[in-house]
């Protein structure tokens, strides 16, 4: 009766243990689109596909120059979540000790400057090179405490 016992509860335990790294994998951020706007782009296409602006400054010419983050590689996957799920019962939860800095650590950050005429169209374009997930939370961690 013990054994049945102490069973149910490893049973339970990997049911409330198992998810972090699956929802994880399923809540991961679409790729913006980069292809649908580029100069002479209005700037509510832009938005349309990278969402509001990190910053937002005018330049002395009068230009507004709005800079954008956005994730590549991190798309929801249900392929990962499952993966997750499956190796999350076969070892009694254990798997979430790796699966979940693993889907942590998933994707880059990249960061878009783009410069607006008067007319709120693009006049430019500037790539940033991309940031590691870790590298952009320690960067808006130090912004913060400034």
């Amino acid at each position: 009766m013990r054994g049945m016992y102490l069973a149910a509860v490893l049973v339970g335990l990997v049911f409330l243990s198992a998810g972090c790294s699956v929802m994880m994998a399923m809540s991961g951020e679409r790729e913006p689109e980069l292809g649908a706007f580029g100069l002479g782009s209005h700037r509510s296409e832009v938005e349309m596909q990278l969402g509001p602006p990190i910053a937002s400054t005018t330049t002395p010419e009068g230009m507004r120059l709005d800079t954008y983050e956005y994730q590549i590689g991190n798309e929801p996957s249900a392929g990962r979540a499952i993966g997750h799920g499956a190796l999350d019962v076969l070892t009694l939860g254990a798997w979430e000790i790796i699966g979940t800095p693993v889907e942590g650590f998933q994707g880059e950050t990249c960061r878009l400057t783009i410069c607006y005429d008067s007319n709120d169209k693009v006049a430019a374009i500037n790539r940033v090179a991309p940031l590691k997930v870790e590298e952009a939370e320690k960067e808006v961690s130090e912004e913060a405490e400034e």
